[in-house]
């Protein structure tokens, strides 16, 4: 193979921020005779037209999650999503309308020892459509969180697949919640030794209708 067409090749190859680099290594074959005067100029003007193309158009952004189809539908992704039905480290792999799709099936699990909700079902629950459904436990049992059983009635009809978690941290996840702890059952009360701080005491003498002692740095009105 000729240096021309090898040179020739790399210019049509490379990008356009390493055109130089081609034509630093145009020049220098030509010096040393490696190509006559005819190519050199031919593939300078090739180099030159590369640079002014336009440079290519930035690519589309996927869209993350799925578009909520109203308001209410939101509401309920962002509900269950927040449910915390799925430990934050396991969550974080998911987009919010998956995670609410895992927390759907985390409430079923709970309560039935697996999920047999359809796909549909699944999807106007956790306010989603029925593809994340599918891409939520596509994902998670990828992942290893959970098993999907399909359930093969016959050749043309099938019971609703059957998920169940298999994820140790996510069970343990679902028996600590199950239990109560990490939850805050109560408010927080105001503790026994701060009764009597001066606030207490103001907002006291309020409802008392303001009557009692006199501040200490109350002005004395001369009788």
């Amino acid at each position: 193979m000729s240096f021309a067409l090898q040179l020739r090749q790399a210019v049509e190859a490379s990008p356009r921020v390493e055109l130089h680099k081609v034509q630093d290594a145009l020049w220098k074959t030509w010096g040393a005779g490696g190509i006559t005067d005819d190519e050199a100029q031919g593939l300078s003007d090739l180099i030159e037209a590369r640079k002014v193309l336009p440079a290519p158009g930035r690519p589309v952004q996927r869209r993350v999650g799925s578009r909520p189809r109203s308001p209410a539908s939101m509401e309920r992704r962002r509900s269950w999503a927040a449910s915390g039905a799925m430990p934050p480290q396991l969550a974080t792999r998911f987009t919010l309308a998956e995670a609410a799709v895992l927390a759907v099936v985390a409430a079923e699990v709970r309560t039935k020892g697996s999920c047999s909700l359809t796909i549909g079902h699944l999807a106007a629950l956790a306010g989603v459509c029925r593809k994340t459904v599918k891409n939520a436990l596509r994902e998670a049992e990828a992942l290893g969180f959970v098993r999907i059983e399909e359930r093969r009635l016959s050749a043309w009809r099938s019971a609703p697949n059957r998920v169940t978690i298999i994820s140790p941290e996510w069970h343990a996840w679902l028996r600590m919640r199950r239990r109560g702890e990490g939850v805050k059952a109560y408010p927080p009360r105001i503790p026994e030794g701060k009764k009597g701080a001066p606030s207490a005491q103001r907002a006291a003498g309020k409802e008392g209708g303001g009557s009692g002692e006199p501040h200490r740095w109350a002005r004395r009105v001369p009788a």
